[in-house]
């Protein structure tokens, strides 16, 4: 695992960074350890200075990161460890003797240093164990995952692909895997399945609904699970959960506990992510004919490729999305839990229902 240097000038959001250059270590992960090492960085002296300057740390983390969704769900598990945590009284007796609560004060400073240590420590080894939590979701998937299945996932995910590399080894399945742009993280699935030896396809996010037809479920990963156990995954993985529901194939959504969240939204606009500038409409700004053409011109001459290979005249040329266009579209969707069929998970295969279940027993201490 990652090791972060450490400083005078502690930087959470940089130690955040640095952790998820890790490959294995996912936001909610790399959220738990930077929290972890700001225990051994702050100079909190009592329990609740330390949960504050925790908050304040995940506050910080929230706000600088574009995405703080599944990392604010690891940070609330860190937090509610941490507050649970058995720890001795701050409380002296008022008749102690001056010399008695100089010493008690020591003592109790020597401890909670020590206690801070021992936090750190915890958080560490939680985190390097929640790694393997993968193998046993891989492990649960592989008893619905037939012979000769056909499967449709989005995007990438850490977990989905070891899901499927496990089931490659003693099954034949093939794989449909969406583009996901505009990121086109689905193009990373399909070079590891490939390099695994899995017959795999690339399908436009948009032919979702062309391809259903042809698979025997869908599996896809997840930013968090909430309470209601819906599912809150890379934009597109909502329509294809109603694509799915409509065709009757079974929607599965792979999870990592620390991936459920303490959130309950009830559109896609109750998602932390959203914002006024999200599918806001531009208004045209009047131009001149010959700025017109100037444009379209340069458009065309920087975009232009042939399209014949897909049945396409060469004529047409393939336009891409400006940055302030990708801009305006959420990175993240909601999917109701009406349209999720389980949720696998390391602590078991839940319904939708379960996940609400089990977030309430976490939670409760």
């Amino acid at each position: 695992m990652a090791q972060v240097a450490r400083g005078s000038d502690f930087d959470i959001y940089a130690t955040f960074q640095q952790f998820l250059q890790d490959d294995q270590i996912s936001p909610p992960l790399a959220a738990i350890l930077s929290l972890a090492e700001a225990i051994v960085m702050s100079n909190a002296g009592t329990m609740f200075e330390l949960v504050q300057a925790l908050n304040d740390g995940a506050e910080e983390l929230k706000r600088r990161s574009p995405n703080p969704i599944s990392l604010n769900a690891g940070c609330e598990l860190f937090i509610a460890f941490v507050t649970l945590f058995p720890h001795e009284s701050d409380v002296s007796s008022p008749s102690a003797s001056c010399l008695t609560l100089y010493q008690d004060v020591t003592l109790r400073e020597q401890n909670f240093a020590e206690l801070k240590k021992e936090l750190e420590q915890q958080g560490r080894k939680y985190a390097a164990e929640a790694i393997s939590f993968r193998d046993k979701i891989a492990e649960l998937t592989l008893g619905f995952i037939k012979d000769d299945s056909v499967i449709l996932t989005h995007s990438y995910s850490r977990v989905v692909l070891k899901a499927l590399l496990h089931a490659h080894k003693t099954k034949r399945i093939s794989v449909y895997v969406t583009e996901s742009r505009p990121r086109g993280l689905g193009l990373k699935t399909y070079e590891a399945l490939t390099a695994a030896g899995i017959p795999c396809t690339v399908v436009l996010d948009s032919a979702v609904a062309y391809v259903m037809d042809r698979v025997d479920f869908v599996l896809v990963g997840s930013e968090a699970v909430v309470e209601s156990g819906g599912l809150i995954n890379y934009v597109g993985s909502n329509q294809m959960a109603i694509v799915a529901k409509a065709a009757n194939k079974p929607f599965y959504a792979l999870a990592e506990s620390y991936k459920f969240h303490r959130l309950f939204p009830l559109s896609q606009y109750d998602l932390p992510t959203h914002n006024p500038n999200i599918l806001s409409l531009t208004t045209p700004i009047a131009r001149s004919a010959g700025q017109d053409a100037a444009s379209s011109d340069a458009a065309q001459e920087a975009t232009a490729t042939s399209q014949t290979s897909r049945g396409i005249s060469s004529s047409v040329t393939e336009r891409a999305m400006t940055q302030e266009q990708i801009a305006k579209n959420p990175g993240v969707d909601y999917t109701r839990p009406d349209l999720i069929s389980l949720v696998f998970s390391d602590v078991g295969i839940l319904t939708p229902e379960g996940v609400s279940q089990y977030l309430v027993g976490m939670f409760a201490g």
